[in-house]
């Protein structure tokens, strides 16, 4: 979910950055900061932005520059039309001719003329939404270009846990022919204490005794979770809170694990299973 996209543009007299950054999020987050007057562009990005993206913080920020106006100039032609008639009858009564820069000079002949700022503005919106586009689809692909390196972490800790599975298979003592012979050590000690105890009683005991300690159930269901997160992998989209899920189920069966084996093997096994796992989850956090 981590993602960072910076778009500059101009036009019209106006220069502006959009800057979106994304962090990890239960949901989708979306904080704008705009300059006055731009509620139309924020608009936008409320409705574009879920069609993309599912889950995260997103800050979305535009920066806003105008340049200094250039102020356009008109003469006023009816009032210079006055001023020739007057300039003529003067001139009829001997005065000398009036100079260009004297009329000019006289006020009103020349006016500053205010520029309708409407469709430059309609202009500017619309470039603004453009780059909007722009600033989305490139915080997707830097997303999915975190997400590609994430995955790779993750594959990685999924073969630790596989080897890890395997290597507790392998142990001696998830073996029911290991089983049954601690089991016989321990019934024979039973019976040269307590000689009274009835022997269907004991293969009673002896038969509840392996199936707690029998973690074999546990391996495979963790079997099953690591294809379960492969497929998941595969899959692509919006994965994130399944996989999320898919860790508890993982940490559930290793913390039996744990709670059943009565072997140091096992349990130095089952504990580095479940740093593993946790390293997983940990990922898993900064996946959509």
């Amino acid at each position: 979910m981590t993602g960072f996209a910076r778009v500059d543009g101009h036009g019209d007299g106006y220069s502006w950055t959009f800057e979106a950054k994304s962090v990890n999020g239960r949901s989708l987050d979306l904080r704008c900061r705009l300059p006055s007057g731009f509620d139309s562009v924020e608009a936008v990005a409320r409705a574009e932005l879920p069609k993309r993206l599912a889950r995260g913080n997103v800050n979305l920020t535009l920066t806003v520059n105008r340049a200094q106006a250039v102020s356009q100039l008109r003469i006023n032609r009816e009032l210079l039309a006055q001023v020739l008639e007057l300039a003529r009858e003067i001139e009829g009564a001997g005065a000398a001719p009036p100079r260009l820069d004297s009329l000019l000079a006289v006020r009103g002949i020349i006016e500053p003329v205010e520029e309708d700022e409407t469709e430059s503005r309609e202009r500017v919106e619309s470039a603004l939404k453009a780059d909007l586009a722009k600033l989305i689809d490139q915080l997707v692909v830097n997303r999915l270009a975190e997400g590609a390196r994430i995955a790779e972490v993750l594959n990685g800790h999924l073969d630790e846990i596989a080897r890890l599975v395997d290597a507790a298979s392998a142990c001696a003592s998830t073996q029911p022919e290991a089983l049954r012979e601690k089991l016989r050590a321990q019934v024979a000690t039973i019976l040269g204490s307590f000689p009274a105890l009835s022997e269907d009683r004991l293969a009673q005991e002896a038969a509840i005794l392996i199936g707690k300690a029998d973690v074999r159930e546990e391996l495979d269901r963790l079997r099953a979770h690591i294809q379960a997160a492969r497929d998941l992998m595969a899959e692509g989209g919006a994965i994130g809170r399944r996989y999320d899920f898919l860790c508890q189920e993982f940490n559930r069966e290793a913390n039996t694990l744990c709670s059943k084996s009565a072997d140091v093997e096992l349990t130095r096994i089952g504990l580095s299973l479940k740093a593993s796992i946790e390293q997983l989850r940990e990922q898993v956090q900064n996946i959509e």
